[in-house]
């Protein structure tokens, strides 16, 4: 399930690093949770509808955003705390919510991004974050969904995932979420596996932090 939000415009010019902001306001609409320390369940997209300035990003119209998740339980959460406190940060504030079924997919499946794939991983006690030229890339995202299909007890044989390297705009950017620097991908997935397993990864996103603002599909 999908849980579309559109933002009022901006008071104050947003920061490049807003990323924590939304998480912020998405534990507070959720309320004490278990959620912040637990592999993400849902996935959360960037900003749409901005304009950068060299110290920021305007969003002169309002901004859009969403947030998906394997179970609808939380959607109706968030939903209920946006009632309750709709303010995000930046003097933005939630205006209107929209709710989507997540769709019928077949089993094989391309998708574009709503915000970068992070995949990370500690090896020899540093930790090294892998890039779509990296060939380990397509098995460590696969092997990152198939450890959330076993914890929601659905079937994680015969998935896989890879880059769509033929992409001729692919890149890597870099973000800061607090003080650390993770280096991310901007190449769109293609997914093969069966339509329940594929819509899974439309509602919980790709790769490590999806819960930070990281993977979500479009």
């Amino acid at each position: 399930m999908r849980l579309y939000i559109k933002l009022s415009r901006n008071k104050e010019l947003v920061r490049f690093d807003y990323q924590r902001f939304l998480v912020g306001a998405l534990h507070k609409w959720l309320g004490e949770n278990s959620e912040h320390d637990a592999l993400s369940m849902y996935s959360l997209s960037w900003l749409s509808g901005g304009k950068g300035t060299n110290k920021g990003l305007d969003f002169p119209y309002g901004a859009e955003w969403f947030i998906s998740s394997y179970d609808i339980n939380f959607i109706k959460k968030v939903i209920n705390g946006v009632r309750n406190d709709a303010e995000i940060a930046f003097g933005m504030k939630v205006t209107e919510l929209t709710v989507d079924d997540t769709p019928d997919f077949g089993r094989t499946q391309r998708f574009t991004l709503a915000s970068p794939i992070f995949i990370k991983r500690t090896i020899e006690e540093r930790e090294k974050h892998f890039t779509f030229n990296d060939v380990e890339a397509d098995s460590l995202m696969t092997q990152t969904l198939k450890h959330k299909l076993d914890k929601a007890g659905l079937d994680s044989k015969g998935i896989s995932i890879q880059f769509d390297r033929n992409y001729a705009k692919a890149k890597t950017i870099l973000c800061t979420y607090g003080k650390i620097k993770n280096k991310a991908n901007y190449c769109p997935i293609i997914i093969e596996g069966s339509p329940e397993q594929i819509a899974f990864a439309w509602n919980v996103g790709i790769g490590n932090s999806t819960g930070i603002g990281f993977g979500s599909l479009i």
